[in-house]
């Protein structure tokens, strides 16, 4: 008789729950932190246009010239760099981990940030040290040096504005970080078309900085595409961890399509900052987590009210205690973010 699976997969795996994606039909979704509005009606047809011509019955070519030199000259990546691409950011962090994935190695980032972070040293079978931020979200310089200095981890993940957080860490403390690393440093920028701020230009300062995108957050999260620039040696010893054929021909097309269109994305991603400023003067002062008397409450109120949003109570204990998170929507989606806020609220009373 053959073993099931307590007998075979790895305790540890067992041991954890899959990631859950929430049912948004019906709901307005604020959820998942993505772009609320679709392409622009031209770019659609430039798109449907492009992949009519796409060859199907052919793998991908790995090394995807087209969309890696529109790349290049949009997110203005020197030549002297390597650029990696990944079927999402998640695909890079899980290359990044795997290929520093020796035994006794130590992945360090701030707690709380990206929860892929820590899944994926999980599943790599490495050990995975969270740095508390202090209670206003702001990282400790201080600390974090000092457990760097304890654990010596192999790599370093920084979000940059932090997720889910949402507040920018300071410059010099992120410099501190990486002059002191005594392993690779990645700087995820996926909210990078919001914050307007980059570590790419210190690429050439700093030998052992990874800068890490996605597309995701630009309003194309359906087509799964994140992108790395370190310098080559790095990206060289990542690219063979890398499946061959990962990222797929549909989306290095739209993706190429998409970027030779990239300043209605800009356009999309400054109406986005213009309503979070107006949400946040509506709320008072909105990080991207806002503090509830009860998130349970608060989320099952506004979810019968037809508005999805995510709870992060008990994600990380204390620091996030009744917090929940808020996406920003087109203006009528926020209309009735609001609304469905304060009438959950009011059932508190």
């Amino acid at each position: 008789m053959s073993a099931g699976p307590d007998k075979v997969i790895r305790d540890e795996i067992r041991a954890i729950t899959a990631y859950h994606v929430q049912s948004a039909e019906g709901l307005v979704k604020l959820d998942a932190m993505e772009n609320p509005y679709r392409l622009p009606e031209a770019l659609r047809r430039a798109v449907a246009e492009a992949v009519a011509d796409a060859e199907f019955n052919r793998y991908p070519d790995p090394t995807a010239p087209a969309l890696v030199k529109r790349l290049r000259e949009i997110m203005a990546i020197g030549s002297e760099y390597g650029v990696l691409l990944g079927n999402g950011s998640d695909e890079i962090i899980h290359i990044i981990i795997q290929s520093v994935a020796r035994p006794g190695a130590v992945v360090l980032a701030p707690r709380p940030s990206f929860f892929m972070f820590s899944l994926y040293a999980q599943l790599a079978g490495l050990d995975y040290v969270g740095v508390p931020v202090n209670p206003d979200f702001t990282l400790d310089a201080g600390v974090f040096l000092q457990a760097m200095a304890e654990h010596r981890p192999a790599v370093v993940f920084i979000a940059y504005p932090n997720n889910p957080t949402g507040n920018l860490f300071s410059d010099e403390a992120i410099e501190a970080i990486v002059a002191a690393a005594p392993g690779l440093v990645v700087i995820d920028e996926a909210y990078h078309a919001f914050a307007r701020k980059t570590f790419m230009t210190r690429l050439a300062r700093f030998p052992n900085l990874v800068v890490m995108r996605t597309l995701s957050k630009l309003g194309l999260a359906g087509i799964r595409l994140g992108y790395a620039a370190a310098r080559p040696e790095w990206i060289r010893e990542f690219d063979k961890v890398r499946p061959p054929y990962n990222v797929n021909v549909l989306t290095q097309i739209v993706a190429e399509r998409a970027l030779a269109h990239y300043g209605e994305l800009e356009a999309q991603a400054r109406d986005i900052v213009a309503e979070r400023e107006r949400l946040a003067t509506e709320l008072g002062k909105l990080p991207r987590v806002l503090r509830v008397p009860d998130a349970a409450r608060i989320f099952e109120g506004m979810k019968r009210r037809g508005v999805l949003i995510k709870s992060m109570h008990g994600s990380v204990p204390v620091l996030l205690d009744q917090c929940v998170r808020l996406t920003i929507g087109t203006p009528e989606e926020n209309r009735r973010c609001l609304t469905a806020l304060a009438e959950a609220l009011a059932d508190l009373v």
